[in-house]
């Protein structure tokens, strides 16, 4: 390249050049303040880093809030199962009292007649499992049938039945003398009562024992001393009361009277 054109190249970028609008000091300086900003800002990360790594550090060591956190190592267990509840059987609806010659359901305390000496009432827990308004019932081994009203029948665990009705054939024995031959009898307007208390399923708890014969005309001394079907004494015409057993006052219908069987 020639002379010339060297030297009007050279007068073309005077030309161009524009000056600094910054002294070389100035700039010296503004070099050194963005060193320092550069290092002040590599510190502070550098210190952050720090404190998170001692941070993450001391929740390992002392266990955090280990309580809220499942341990990775562990598996998930099944929650403990619960024992089912036993079933207790359920308490008895009413309650027979043979030496009282009491039944007690719902507040109230109904006159009984049972078993006689010679047929004594079964004792125990009963389940109501019939209930009949009218019911045929073989007395005495078969020998008489009677009719009883309001008939509730009763079942207890080992097979043993039973009978609760109107007692209509002698409405003066309930809560004086006993005359059935095992079942419970009760006088008719109470039986009538109790058979729309009890429902099928209900229990029924029989305790005590027949009460002793009182001086009531039920001793077999009394009588001609034989036993006859009914308990203790007792007459053909009258089965279940000795010869000195007052008549019954109230008026006995047919169809709940005891008549012979067959």
């Amino acid at each position: 390249m020639s002379d010339e054109l060297a030297s009007g190249l050279r007068e073309l970028a005077q030309d161009a050049e524009t000056p600094p609008s910054l002294s070389g000091a100035e700039i010296r300086l503004r070099a050194v303040r963005r060193r320092r900003f550069r290092r002040t800002a590599v510190t502070v990360a550098g210190a952050c880093a720090a404190a998170s790594l001692a941070l993450v550090v001391a929740l390992n060591l002392t266990g955090g809030d280990r309580e809220d956190r499942p341990s990775p190592a562990a598996s998930p267990t099944a929650p403990p199962s619960t024992p089912a509840p036993t079933r207790t059987p359920a308490g008895p609806v009413a309650t027979v009292d043979l030496a009282r010659r009491v039944l007690t359901v719902a507040g109230r305390e109904l006159p009984i007649s049972s078993g006689s000496v010679r047929y004594p009432t079964a004792t125990g827990r009963m389940t109501v499992v019939t209930k009949e308004e009218m019911k045929a019932e073989p007395m005495f081994s078969g020998k008489y049938v009677e009719k009883v009203a309001w008939a509730i029948g009763l079942r207890a665990a080992d097979g043993t039945t039973n009978v609760i009705g109107a007692l209509t054939s002698d409405e003066k024995a309930p809560g004086n003398y006993d005359v059935t031959s095992g079942w419970i009898g009760l006088r008719r307007e109470d039986a009538q009562w109790l058979y729309e208390q009890l429902a099928p399923g209900a229990a029924i708890e029989i305790e005590g024992a027949s009460a002793t014969p009182t001086a009531t005309g039920l001793d077999p001394s009394e009588s001609d001393g034989s036993v006859l079907p009914g308990g203790v004494g007792g007459t053909e015409a009258s089965p279940g009361q000795t010869v000195g057993t007052p008549e019954p006052s109230v008026s006995v219908a047919p169809s709940v009277a005891a008549v012979p069987a067959g």
